[in-house]
């Protein structure tokens, strides 16, 4: 019944205006039924008092003398004089014809006492007074007056309150949904512009705050906003990539279906073109491969070891491998110390290939590549600088992009772009960083920062002894 919030929120305030007022009509119905009860009592503690200062009640013998049948008093008040063996001695004019008690229980009371009793089909407020002499009971005194004043005044109330209370619920629930919707109007606007913004499949638009909104509307929009400029971005990184993975399958396969073609037309195997046929076939196994741990790595699947590393080790590792690739075209450096971090040894080994592979293509023949490993603090800083022609600086925001090529001068050849993208993931991963600095002409430096182990533990929490 309730599906809209402009309706939920006008049914709780008027439920919580609800609850004061009858809270509220509750006191005020006590309040006046104490009131009028006090007054009732007060009245008939000043009658009894008139009683008895007016009339001879004891007779020289210390008993109830007999009085008059009619003893004159107010109207609306009533007297009764009982002596001890319960024989009516006087009444007031207005109940002589019922010579009934106007309180049994008062008749044995040993000190006065306010009752509520029902007498005559009304109800009544009764004070009864032992009349006592010497310590000796000698009867009691009874002051009544009907409560029919006291009722009629608390429906009153009660039909005021109520009224009044109805009242204040059906104005408070028209302004009430009159000022939700109100309050509401810039959330509909919002809804309704970012209706249009997926109806027309532009991420590139954003929303406007609307004026008069408040502080939750505002955080609101700059969330949407936040979360579509997020979209955008993925979006067109998808796009991007979808692209660059189109074109990177293109050439390998376009050279694969030519050499079968050129080997089905002289109707014999080459032994040139099979040669080229396995380089593509690897080029595509590699790109499968990358592709796979980026998305392995993304989804969360790909598990990073806790463990010390002697990176030192890993680092001479990478440089007897690269020996294989750099003899006979640039001179390798190395300046490692012997320093340890906390991580995953096979993909720290995989970093620093991807780095020192890259460096050493990228060198032109003669050139010098450094791996370097320093202490700086908290952190292990491992450097590879090379003597390459530097990459220009409107490409170094981009080069850790899957897929993303610098100009020629730094292209990866046989490579697909893919390399720095997943390096960047796995520092990124062990807690560290990696940045690059370029200089045209002169080279290119890659600077891995990675944490060292903490002081105590042991090596199940990656922490130094």
């Amino acid at each position: 019944m309730l599906r809209t919030l402009r309706a939920r929120l006008t049914a709780l305030y008027v439920l919580v205006a609800g609850g004061v007022f009858l809270t509220f009509g509750m006191a005020v119905y006590g309040l006046v039924g104490v009131l009028l009860m006090h007054q009732i009592d007060k009245t008939l503690a000043m009658a009894a008092r008139d009683v008895w200062a007016t009339t001879y009640l004891l007779t020289q013998e210390e008993t109830l003398s007999n009085f008059p049948v009619d003893l004159p008093y107010t109207v609306g008040v009533v007297v009764q004089i009982w002596d001890r063996t319960g024989q009516l001695k006087g009444t007031s004019m207005e109940i002589k014809k019922y010579p009934l008690p106007l309180s049994v229980r008062g008749l044995s009371t040993s000190h006065p006492v306010y009752s509520t009793e029902h007498w005559e089909r009304q109800t009544w407020r009764v004070l009864s007074i032992p009349v006592v002499a010497n310590n000796r009971r000698l009867g009691t005194l009874e002051v009544g007056a009907p409560l029919t004043t006291v009722e009629q005044a608390r429906e009153a109330v009660f039909w005021a309150l109520v009224g009044a209370t109805t009242l204040a619920m059906l104005l408070l629930a028209i302004v009430s949904y009159i000022g939700v919707q109100k309050a509401l109007e810039p959330l509909a606007h919002v809804t309704a512009l970012a209706d249009q913004i997926t109806h027309a499949d532009d991420l590139s638009r954003r929303l406007a705050v609307p004026g008069g909104a408040g502080d939750e509307v505002w955080t609101l929009v700059q969330a949407f906003n936040a979360t579509l400029a997020r979209l955008e971005s993925l979006f067109r990184a998808q796009r991007r990539f979808i692209a660059d993975v189109g074109h990177e399958l293109r050439t390998p396969l376009t050279v694969i279906k030519g050499n079968v073609q050129w080997m089905r037309r002289i109707g014999q195997l080459d032994a040139e073109a099979l040669d080229s046929i396995e380089e593509e076939t690897d080029r595509l196994s590699r790109l499968v491969d990358d592709l796979l741990l980026l998305a392995r790595a993304e989804a969360g699947k790909l598990p990073l070891r806790r463990e010390i590393v002697d990176l030192d080790a890993v680092a001479a590792d990478v440089l007897r491998e690269i020996q294989v690739v750099a003899r006979g075209k640039v001179t390798l450096e190395a300046k490692i110390k012997p320093l340890q971090v906390c991580g995953d040894a096979d993909r720290l080994k995989q970093v620093l290939l991807n780095l020192m592979s890259n460096a050493v293509k990228y060198t032109p023949k003669g050139g010098k590549v450094v791996l370097a490993l320093e202490e700086d603090g908290e952190w292990v800083r491992c450097r590879v600088q090379d003597t390459g022609p530097g990459i220009p600086p409107e490409d170094l925001p981009h080069v850790f992009e899957r897929f993303y090529r610098a100009d020629k001068a730094r292209s990866r050849g046989k490579g697909f772009g893919l390399g720095l993208s997943i390096a960047y993931w796995i520092v990124k991963h062990h807690g560290g960083r990696i940045e690059v600095t370029s200089e045209m002409g002169k080279g290119t430096t890659f600077t891995v920062h990675l944490p060292r182990p903490t002081a105590g533990g042991n090596n199940g929490d990656c922490a130094s002894a």
